[in-house]
């Protein structure tokens, strides 16, 4: 059976190989640890590999973690991402512990999360979660509604607006999942002519990885394929 350092080192290897198929550098790619329902011990093996960035869907658990990791190894380098939906009564929560927030998708998050970071603390990193498969239960901006979006959050004094996320609707075909990968791109694109400083895009999971990268992903989220299926007790 792989251990987490394995598993890491396989992920690495196949990010590499495939931005260089796509003539992209490898660098330019950034892997996210989806680390929730899983052990501190996993994390710990992961962080010995290397691993520094890690991707969060639950805030108290999250909170739970990064505390636990302020503690045992304080002056750490850790970098928590904050990947799951948020429910405006937890931003205050998020504010106060995350170094980057990936789901916002209504200016109502945006403002509470930015009139809550503290001041001690750097901007919070923030993305716009787009919903590029237009389905009708995910979360998420309709791509048309990003750019006034955008204008409202440029405006806010805490927080550092970084990009686009998306979970695209789940799909096994390599040509349908890059047609929508695409789309985010252009869209990206088009936003960074009036915001060039939007240079993130957060894409890509396990079983669409590939044609993310080829899409022009900045940041793929691997929880699976690093840490094992989650067990149920």
């Amino acid at each position: 059976m792989n251990t987490v350092q394995d598993n890491l080192l396989n992920i690495k290897n196949e990010i590499e190989k495939i931005a260089k198929e796509c003539g992209r550098d490898p660098n330019t790619i950034q892997l996210i640890a989806v680390s929730k329902t899983k052990p501190v011990e996993q994390i710990m093996e992961a962080i010995n590999a290397g691993q520094l960035a890690f991707g969060e869907n639950y805030v108290q658990e999250g909170i739970e973690k990064i505390q636990y990791f302020e503690k045992n190894m304080p002056n750490n380098d850790l970098i928590w991402h904050f990947i799951g939906p948020l429910q405006s009564n937890k931003s205050k929560l998020v504010a106060e512990h995350f170094d980057w927030m990936h789901t916002i998708d209504r200016f109502k998050i945006a403002q509470r999360l930015s009139d809550q970071r503290p001041n001690h603390m750097a901007k919070l990193n923030v993305l716009i979660q787009v919903n590029i498969s237009q389905e009708a239960s995910k979360s998420g901006v309709k791509p048309e509604e990003v750019t006034d979006l955008v204008k409202q959050i440029v405006a806010l004094p805490n927080l550092n607006l970084r990009g686009l996320m998306a979970i695209p609707e789940i799909e096994n075909d390599y040509d349908k999942q890059l047609k929508v990968f695409i789309k985010m791109q252009q869209l990206l694109h088009s936003l960074q002519k009036n915001y060039p400083f939007m240079d993130t895009l957060s894409m890509g999971m396990s079983g669409d990885m590939p044609a993310a990268i080829n899409a022009g992903s900045t940041m793929v989220r691997i929880g699976t394929a690093i840490f094992g299926a989650r067990q149920y007790l």
